[in-house]
């Protein structure tokens, strides 16, 4: 686990403008190579039909179901305080123009969103650069819905993610580790979303940093996931969570929906990311193969 002196190697080298060495923390697990990421995916099929779709090595992907791990972007959906709402804006129609096109104006981070390393690192890698394979990953859902009934300022632990595997076995190499705590029943009402106390202070689950770390230095994952409006917990000041997935070159997902809807193990995560260069991240489809 994380001790203070590896957290405070981190921020500095964060605030350096340096990415953390992935090879510190994970020890001789390197980075995730694409046959790593792709393991679980077995031949394709939907329902009943067969579809053979081969990927590189001569493998396929095999589901039952896809479950929809993102929600709609509207005007209406929650932003972080202070920042400017989703835009949506008619450009054309059919009626008049013979096809039907919109203006979108938005800060990257709304909505179901992915957090590229750029986004806390200074010359950290920015979203289109992340490798695509790393982008489908065996899903890790972590279930904490009476612990934030019980506190809505909750940690996700190490506890937590020891208390999986011991029901379900090691985290998978390659995985993306997310939470459902059931914030995304709120992702309607952006004020009970966001949550802000008479100080201003948000409140809503995250992941504890030293979680964060525990799964930098002791296991092998792609990224993790919220289904809150960040990384951290609401009433961070620090964003040590933020701090250590980033700096490890890692990504973030928050604001997923229904993650409450697949199983806790044996699903494969797709992430539709943005891909304009240079961004920090942006709005993001998540979809569950389950």
């Amino acid at each position: 686990m994380c001790g203070p002196e590896v957290m405070a190697s981190v921020r500095q080298q964060v605030r350096q403008g340096r990415a953390v060495d992935r090879r510190r923390f994970i020890g001789g697990a390197g980075a995730i190579a694409a046959a790593g990421a792709l393991g679980p995916l077995r031949g394709l099929t939907q329902g009943a039909t067969p579809i053979a779709t081969p990927l590189a090595g001569g493998r396929t992907i095999s589901f039952e179901s896809v479950v929809n791990l993102s929600h709609s972007l509207t005007p209406e959906s929650p932003v972080w305080p202070n920042r400017p709402p989703f835009q949506v804006e008619a450009a054309t129609t059919v009626a008049v123009e013979g096809f039907y096109a919109n203006m979108l104006t938005y800060h990257e981070h709304v909505g179901t969103h992915i957090d590229a390393p750029a986004h806390f690192v200074d010359g950290g890698d920015p979203v289109d650069a992340i490798a695509p394979e790393r982008l489908v990953a065996p899903l890790v859902v972590l279930d904490v819905t009476a612990q934030a009934e019980a506190d809505e300022d909750y940690a996700v632990s190490v506890d937590d993610i020891l208390a999986w595997e011991s029901e379900y076995g090691p985290l998978p190499d390659g995985a993306f580790v997310a939470f459902t705590s059931g914030w995304d029943a709120r992702f309607s009402d952006a004020e009970a979303f966001v949550n802000l106390d008479a100080e201003g202070v948000q409140h809503y689950p995250g992941f504890a940093p030293d979680a964060a770390v525990f799964l930098i230095e002791q296991r092998s994952i792609v990224g993790i996931g919220t289904d809150t409006l960040s990384q951290d917990p609401g009433n961070s000041t620090d964003f040590g969570t933020h701090v250590a997935i980033l700096g490890a070159g890692l990504y973030g997902i928050e604001g997923a929906a229904n993650l409450g809807e697949v199983p806790a193990s044996g699903a494969t995560v797709i992430v539709g990311a943005p891909n304009h260069a240079g961004g920090s991240g942006g709005p993001a489809r998540l979809l569950a193969l389950v």
